[in-house]
């Protein structure tokens, strides 16, 4: 008897164990397809550009370098992106790893998925270093997000420090400042050419009046463009860079002009009693856009480069509406400048809806706005408590970033370009 008690507490640990192995096995493979089911909704293989397409609000990346110094770049340029979430993890819809390949290159290689799935792989060269690191920062944007980045691009701009207005330039992330001018003297309204090898601006250091200068800005050589008698403002280059349109009172009240790239064969395009200023090309450099107060106060209008009637935008939105700026890859969208309860404030028009709407709420002053390259981005400048400063817009989520510390001084009218 004992030994049968004995044979059949054998047998049943040996039936348990078998159970257990069996329930083990089962929980395994339960446990295999909670995790397949996970990577197949959250941690998949992505395509470039498939976030896109998905329509995300913001775009989750996580980066790595072996370099700290290079993190830091991307990690303040992709600060500027209302479209893009750093992370740290595996959540991430895309790695981004950056390594250093010579004193002006970076090797930039995208990947997606668990474990990660190279899906690009490129070495993208700058002028230095850190040019070459936001290049690759832009090759990154342009690959997952489908839209051009703008962090290897310039501004320029009018700085005061110490009670003295010069004009600036600088990278976006106010690294590498540049003082264009040592005039003393009051300055406004830079405007690049597209190349970014010229420079436009009204400058007062002459003579004490306004006159339109063109800078060179490799060799900073001045060129004079209008020094006319009265008021010369508002100089801007066309899109391929062979006519200057402009704002004069040399005749008249302010009228906007025509001239060649250095400031000759002048022609009038506009022809009233009312004063024309802040004109601005469409992207394809048959149109205008500026303010006028043939309305009484300013409002935007709109007439053809090759001259005719002006036209009144129905932007409807504010009695004073100026310092239009027209968007780079979205002809039917405005961006410009509106009075709202004793302040300014930016606002959108857009063409093809005729409506029009403001997008941001800032305590002081947000004015001289400018797009950036994307078509997303806006430049411009805010005034709070007496101080200015230069700030870009993110046009759909609303978020705004400052580019530079006040301990910089005031910064304003800045413009952009992306040679």
């Amino acid at each position: 008897m004992r030994y049968g008690c004995l044979r059949l507490q054998y047998l049943d640990c040996v039936y348990y164990k078998l159970i257990m192995r069996f329930f083990k096995q089962i929980i395994l493979l339960l446990l295999i397809g909670c995790s397949l089911s996970s990577i197949a909704h959250g941690q998949q293989v992505r395509n470039i550009g498939e976030a896109i397409r998905q329509g995300e609000g913001q775009l989750a990346l996580s980066i790595s370098s072996s370099d700290p110094a290079v993190v830091q770049i991307v990690r303040r340029a992709f600060s500027l992106h209302g479209g893009i979430r750093l992370i740290d993890g595996q959540a991430a819809s895309f790695n981004l790893n950056f390594e250093s390949r010579s004193s002006r290159s970076v090797q930039l290689i995208i990947s997606s998925g668990q474990p990660l799935q190279q899906q690009l792989s490129r070495e993208i060269f700058g002028d230095d270093f850190q040019h070459a690191v936001l290049r690759a920062c832009d090759v990154a944007v342009e690959a997952t997000l489908a839209s051009p980045g703008f962090f290897a691009g310039k501004i320029a701009f009018v700085g005061k420090q110490r009670g003295v207005s010069e004009l600036y330039s600088s990278d976006l992330l106010f690294s590498r400042v540049r003082a264009l001018t040592a005039d003393r003297s009051l300055v406004t309204g830079p405007s690049w050419s597209a190349d970014g090898q010229k420079l436009l601006y009204t400058t007062y250091f002459k003579n004490g009046l306004p006159d339109i200068y063109m800078m060179d800005f490799t060799t900073r050589r001045r060129l004079p463009i209008a020094t006319y008698q009265g008021t010369n403002t508002g100089a801007e280059l066309s899109p391929d860079g062979s006519q200057i349109v402009m704002s004069l009172s040399s005749e008249a009240g302010n009228e906007i002009y025509l001239s060649d790239r250095n400031g000759k064969n002048l022609r009038r395009v506009t022809r009233n009693k009312s004063l024309e200023s802040s004109p601005t090309w469409s992207p394809d450099g048959s149109q205008l856009v500026f303010e006028s107060d043939a309305a009484g106060k300013p409002q935007l209008y709109i007439i053809p480069a090759s001259g005719g009637n002006m036209r009144r935008l129905p932007t409807n939105i504010s009695s004073y509406c100026a310092e239009p700026s027209w968007n780079p890859r979205q002809p039917d969208l405005l961006v410009f400048t509106v009075a709202v309860a004793g302040g300014f404030q930016l606002a959108l028009y857009d063409m093809s809806t005729r409506q029009s709407k403001i997008v941001t709420s800032q305590l002081g002053s947000a004015m001289e706005p400018e797009w950036l390259n994307d078509g997303r981005h806006i430049l411009f400048t805010l005034r709070q408590q007496g101080r200015s400063s230069l700030a870009i817009l993110d046009r759909i989520s609303g978020r705004i970033k400052p580019l530079h510390k006040s301990s910089f001084g005031d910064a304003s009218s800045g413009s952009f370009v992306y040679p």
